[in-house]
């Protein structure tokens, strides 16, 4: 009998796991370029080490960026901090990455992406039309998607500035 009620006590304790994955567009990019791969600004920069310590205690397992300078900078400071590789992922397929995340993701994942893939991301895990693209002068925006016993709610934040 113990063994049962032990049993049934791990099992809705798994259930009750919080995974969170954490969306965010890449920081600021310069604007200067001629360029299809623009790289960060210095302001740019320091967005990504502000995402870097608002993310210092919350348990990052995975990381995943598209393969474009300022995606993969953003994500960078996190990588580093947790001693992560960044897993490049194909933007034009976040959907089959989020599917993938859903399916089998235990661990908090940093997701980095772009204005118009932000939105088809966070639509996805929620299972809805919740945003549309941001605009392409917003940059600092999280989007904490939190999956616990199967269902998904979420919140945007600004990522507060921390870095000189």
């Amino acid at each position: 009998m113990i063994r049962y009620l032990l049993l049934a006590f791990a099992l809705s304790f798994l259930s009750c796991k919080t995974t969170t994955y954490y969306i965010s567009r890449h920081a600021e990019k310069s604007g200067n370029t001629m360029s299809n791969d623009p790289p960060l600004t210095p302001l740019g920069q320091k967005q990504a080490m502000d995402l870097q310590a608002y993310l210092a205690n919350k348990k990052i397992g995975a990381i995943y960026s598209t393969n474009f300078l300022r995606t993969r900078a953003t994500a960078q400071p996190t990588s580093e901090f947790y001693h992560l590789a960044i897993s490049l992922y194909n933007a034009s397929q976040s959907a089959g990455l989020v599917d993938s995340l859903k399916a089998h993701n235990k661990r908090n994942v940093l997701i980095v992406g772009h204005s118009n893939t932000v939105d088809d991301m966070l639509n996805e895990f929620i299972g809805n039309h919740v945003a549309d693209d941001l605009p392409d002068a917003e940059y600092g925006s999280l989007f904490i998607v939190k999956k616990k016993s199967g269902s998904y709610s979420f919140r945007k934040i600004a990522v507060p500035r921390v870095t000189p």
